[in-house]
């Protein structure tokens, strides 16, 4: 084994040392910390368990076995007993039902695992995933730069999936997808052309079943929506036509069962099942910008935006699309999540890890020079 076998040996260690304080930490966790996001998605799970795919209706009435009402009165919601003020549920006057605001992707990923035991294999799922992408990014590293960046990419990417990931159960879906999809994005535009429509369908299916898990990630779609559009505004062919094509039908695919769920509960698929203060019109706030600005959110967001740049910069060849279609995404996620009116910790990590496993197989992919940092290609 050489010397570069050794360095991944090494880093492929240093990996699974991530993922087993990873697991020690989500093995003592609790379903049950007083968080109502949590159990409204433990609600969600559990009617589907219960209705299979009729759970889909998620009407307060159906908490006939009092499981809602069970899990309130678990932390002491004072209000535990009356359906009118069961968090998470927005009355809607045209189906007549106050129904949960979320879509259906979060409970159907808890309800894969036993009731009771839905949240910690989840994580340590999003966790598996995690190392399986960096290690695979170990695979395609070829130089000592290219190693320690997989390195210190892989051990944060890993740690991230528990934290600030378990601020929201919807998170954990939402990275796997976004390994996934920033995997493909990268060899949609580095690999080679005969899988592109293949790699174009793949992508949008996985950026539509994100919006899934949280609404908010329908705005994952909107540097791929920008890029292919320009693409045939400025080529005009067939080719650039049929992929846009290819991109939206299958976006529109993995979100079906959001617009089922919408149907359902909202009564028309493109009605949302949210309340009013997650549907206000953007405007600036100052508390929101200064919240982000302080948090790992902004610092990851940083570090996308100064990627996409030596990437822009560095390469004059495919990865440029690459860095264009990152810059676009991050442009629109920025704006809408900076002009929306509640900051979370978690908000803009989902295309903070989209841009960044993007741009790091992005990276890892470049043909133009051997080295990991290429010097700029003559004018």
């Amino acid at each position: 084994m050489g010397r570069m076998g050794v360095l991944k040996l090494l880093c492929a260690i240093g990996f699974l040392a991530v993922l087993a304080s990873n697991v020690w930490s989500i093995s003592r966790w609790s379903e049950s910390r007083g968080v109502y996001d949590d159990i409204c998605y433990l609600r969600q799970a559990h009617l589907l368990q219960k209705y299979g795919l009729d759970g889909f209706n998620t009407d307060i009435t159906r908490d006939d076995d009092g499981f809602l009402s069970g899990k309130l009165k678990e932390i002491s919601f004072p209000d535990w007993n009356d359906p009118t003020k069961m968090p998470c549920h927005v009355w809607n006057a045209k189906t007549n039902k106050r129904a949960l605001q979320y879509p259906p992707g979060t409970g159907f990923a808890l309800a894969l695992f036993p009731s009771g035991f839905q949240v910690i294999p989840l994580y340590v799922l999003a966790s598996i995933v995690a190392v399986g992408f960096s290690l695979l990014a170990l695979i395609y590293a070829s130089t000592f730069y290219q190693l320690m960046l997989v390195a210190a990419f892989g051990d944060s990417a890993i740690y991230l999936m528990i934290n600030p990931t378990k601020a929201s159960y919807s998170m954990a879906p939402t990275m796997i997808v976004c390994a996934l999809a920033g995997f493909l994005t990268a060899k949609l535009f580095t690999g080679q052309s005969r899988h592109r429509l293949a790699l174009l369908v793949l992508v949008g299916f996985l950026i539509g079943l994100s919006v899934n898990f949280r609404l908010p990630n329908l705005f994952l779609a909107a540097g791929y929506c920008l890029c292919f559009a320009g693409a045939f505004l400025l080529a005009r062919s067939k080719e650039t036509f049929l992929h846009g094509l290819a991109f939206g039908v299958s976006f529109l695919i993995g979100i079906v069962p959001t617009l089922i769920a919408n149907a359902i509960n909202a009564g028309s698929p493109f009605s949302t099942t949210y309340g009013s203060v997650d549907v206000v019109p953007p405007e600036l706030n100052s508390g929101v910008l200064l919240s982000y600005l302080v948090d790992v959110q902004f610092t990851l967001l940083a570090i996308s935006v100064g990627w996409t740049a030596w990437l822009w910069w560095f390469d004059r060849g495919r990865a440029r699309g690459v860095a264009l279609l990152v810059a676009a995404n991050l442009a629109v996620n920025l704006i809408f999540f900076m002009t929306h009116p509640i900051f979370t910790p978690y908000y803009i990590i989902p295309i903070d890890m989209l841009s960044l496993w993007t741009l790091l197989f992005a990276t890892l992919d470049l043909r133009a020079d051997k080295s990991a940092f290429p010097q700029p290609a003559s004018a």
